[in-house]
């Protein structure tokens, strides 16, 4: 089918193809809101254990592989379900309740050699506070209940930075992309209508509908 075909079906057919957008529009600007501002904390720690008291020369390198390792470690923890477990009951105790999953999916981690990166993204502002603190207390005193040769080395990861909440105000791609999508899935609709009428229209519209059947035209009653 030639791109002129298709413009004159979906000319002659175009309340087909509005119909869908325009129920879609009427339904995005009736439930359309603002989404919601969420915030993040993002938290740096250090990880290290003391000398293991071998020599000088192991005590030069060996902490400090070992410090990678336990960054390494704890990063890869902190998005695990246990963990997150963990901090829900550690905010229960303060009287906050949150579902293990929704902590979970608020964390994501990084390391970069003795250092790893807590982000934290929730929709609270004050809460946010409350959650990166329960993920602080776990990191730094409970990495025994991850792995055991922690247990003996104490304090193994220190926070270097306090937990700041800050704004993630959604940007306009992100708060266009929903109702975006709907209407262009409904003008999509729209045009597969208009074709499947045009394939089931038994009318004759054209000389060249006759003209496909093998039927001479003669010639055109103009309108």
């Amino acid at each position: 089918m030639e791109l002129r075909q298709m413009c004159k079906i979906l000319l002659r057919w175009w309340w087909l193809v509005a119909i869908p957008v325009l129920v879609v529009a009427a339904y995005v600007g009736l439930t359309y809101h603002p989404l919601a501002t969420n915030y993040q904390v993002v938290m740096r720690f250090a990880a290290g254990a003391e000398p293991a008291g071998l020599s000088q020369e192991y005590d030069r390198y060996y902490p400090w592989l070992t410090s990678e390792y336990i960054a390494n470690g704890l990063a890869d923890i902190a998005v695990t379900g246990a963990f997150a477990e963990a901090i829900t009951a550690r905010l229960a105790e303060q009287g906050i309740i949150v579902a293990p999953a929704a902590v979970q999916g608020a964390i994501v981690s990084d390391n970069a050699q003795s250092v790893f990166v807590i982000y934290l993204t929730w929709p609270d502002p004050a809460q946010i506070v409350d959650v990166a603190e329960a993920i602080t207390a776990e990191l730094t005193e409970n990495g025994a209940a991850y792995f055991p040769q922690l247990a003996e080395l104490g304090n193994v990861a220190r926070r270097l930075d306090a937990p700041n909440p800050v704004p993630l105000t959604p940007g306009l791609r992100a708060q266009l992309l929903g109702p975006g999508l709907r209407l262009l899935l409904a003008a999509a609709a729209g045009v597969g209508l208009a074709f499947l009428a045009h394939t089931l229209d038994p009318t004759v519209q054209e000389k060249t509908d006759v003209e496909s059947l093998g039927i001479r035209v003669l010639t055109c009653i103009p309108r």
